[in-house]
């Protein structure tokens, strides 16, 4: 299979040339010519993850470099569970993806893409650089996946006191071949200056680099694997498709349930549920796409004002009225996220991160309204790494997973840098 970039201007590539890039040189986002057609019925009904996900990815990889790798790329990287558990109230359950090494969805993209990364062959004897920019989750999975990787270091771009507490201090604690800058912006600001940096083939020509964010395939194809063995499994024992709500803000974990979808598994109703960032409610309401600023929310991670995503969406549904016939995007207040974390450990002993509690506060609403579909939200992070937030509104601490307790006992160090792309493009010259 080949990749074409989302803005046309760029020749195709190969699978492993596309995750060698990161992005493609006309700025745009690789993703394949065409998406293959599987069915169910490919699938090992008895399968793990892994399993799963080489099945599904075979066709992805197939004619490339890393196609004989594939099995053991899946089998290294994503011996991780992604449990579907039931919900205490009837009809709907959650699946969570927050049982990785940093406790959040980010970490099975991230363990595939280094997986990938440790076998793609490199005539560059200068190390690769992979940047990096966060909202919160993403530069810790990525620190964790490629931590003491010889010939390879990891640079993190943050908004500087727009992630948790937590969360700043796994971006900070790797050291060795993993360095964290605290941006004095937002998380679109770290964005920019990443995408900028990639496009700058001056500053390639000097300093090699690549990206580990959701524009990677690296990232965006493993994150298919979660929701094709979760919908296959409940096919396989209730004979219907599984309808899913995902917390989502630069779209990446969106696009991975959609093409699973457009692949044909078993995959119905699809909702996005974002923060009081509007920019995907309105556009799938109707409005033109209009990318603005980012505002800050309790949802902190989906804080993306700019969704780099929108790109493969577009792609993947050209037709814009077809579109938003498939798919849903509903905004959460900070008021909705703390009023739902409250209401259900209170009423269910339920304890949910920000962000998937707007996965759940939709839930919430269709329920209200009537709606008696059977519903799975995605659980994308563990609320441990967001105590500021959680423990205040349910009046007690939240269990700290054992890997991310020794994270947090580690020392952190995060140096500062302006929201300005001449500015990276020094620090990355001078280090």
């Amino acid at each position: 299979m080949h990749y074409v970039s989302t803005r046309g201007g760029s020749p195709t590539v190969s699978i492993s040339a596309a995750i060698a890039a990161g992005l493609a040189p006309d700025g745009g986002l690789y993703a394949p010519e065409a998406l293959p057609r599987l069915d169910a019925s490919a699938f090992d009904p008895h399968g793990t993850l892994a399993d799963t996900a080489a099945t599904l990815l075979a066709p992805f990889f197939a004619g490339d470099a890393l196609a004989d790798e594939l099995p053991a790329i899946c089998a290294e990287s994503l011996n991780l569970d992604t449990p579907m558990r039931a919900l205490p109230r009837g009809n709907a359950h959650v699946l969570e993806l927050f049982h990785g090494p940093t406790a959040a969805f980010k970490d099975i993209g991230a363990r595939f893409l280094a997986a990938c990364m440790r076998r793609l062959p490199r005539a560059d004897a200068r190390p690769l650089t992979i940047l990096v920019a966060t909202s919160g989750d993403t530069g810790a999975a990525v620190g964790a996946a490629f931590h003491h990787q010889s010939g390879l270091r990891v640079v993190i771009l943050y908004p500087d006191g727009k992630v948790s507490p937590r969360q700043a201090h796994q971006l900070g604690c790797f050291g060795d071949n993993v360095h964290a800058l605290r941006i004095d912006g937002r998380f679109d600001d770290c964005q920019r200056m990443v995408k900028a940096a990639l496009s700058d083939t001056k500053l390639q020509a000097t300093v090699p680099l690549t990206s580990a964010n959701s524009i990677s395939l690296g990232r965006l194809l493993p994150q298919m694997s979660y929701y094709a063995h979760a919908a296959l499994g409940w096919w396989r024992e209730h004979g219907e498709p599984l309808n899913v709500i995902v917390p989502t803000g630069n779209l990446g974990n969106a696009m991975a349930c959609l093409w699973v979808r457009e692949m044909g598994l078993p995959i119905g109703q699809v909702q996005l549920a974002c923060n009081a960032n509007t920019t995907l409610s309105d556009y799938f309401a109707g409005a033109d796409y209009q990318p603005r600023a980012a505002i800050t929310t309790l949802a902190n991670a989906m804080d993306v004002g700019a969704p780099s995503n929108v790109e493969r969406l577009r792609w993947t549904f050209p037709d814009e009225h077809v579109m938003r016939q498939l798919l849903q995007a509903h905004s959460v207040s900070d008021e909705a996220i703390q009023a739902t974390i409250t209401a259900h450990a209170r009423d269910h002993g339920e304890v949910f991160c920000p962000h998937t509690a707007t996965a759940v506060h939709r839930l919430d609403q269709l329920r209200a309204a009537g709606d008696t579909t059977s519903w799975t939200v995605v659980a994308t992070a563990h609320p441990a790494k967001f105590d500021s937030v959680v423990e205040p509104l349910i009046g007690h601490p939240v269990d700290v997973p054992d890997a991310l307790s020794a994270m947090l006992a580690r020392p952190a160090i995060a140096e500062p840098l302006t929201a300005d792309d001449q500015a990276l493009k020094a620090w990355l010259l001078s280090h």
